[in-house]
């Protein structure tokens, strides 16, 4: 489960078993029992979320279009796309 990086107790990670084929680029989120999984590309956009209010889903939404760059490119160094 390698993280990509935490921020305000937030873990952002990927599974290093993303199913075959591979899925697209996407980031799960956990903290605590809440745990919220993000589509990355040209638009990030909110796939499944559980135990997480709105108002943490569009935050986190927000910090994750700020890092998507470090986000596909973590995705792409660990899946050798």
């Amino acid at each position: 489960m390698p993280k990509v990086f935490e921020w305000n107790g937030y873990k952002f990670f990927f599974f290093s078993n993303e199913g075959d084929p591979v899925e697209p680029c996407h980031i799960h989120v956990r903290k605590g029992d809440g745990i919220a999984k993000y589509w990355v590309d040209d638009v990030v956009m909110l796939d499944s979320s559980w135990g997480m209010t709105s108002k943490e889903l569009n935050t986190l939404e927000f910090k994750i279009e700020e890092q998507r760059e470090l986000i596909m490119e973590k995705w792409n160094e660990f899946f050798g796309k």
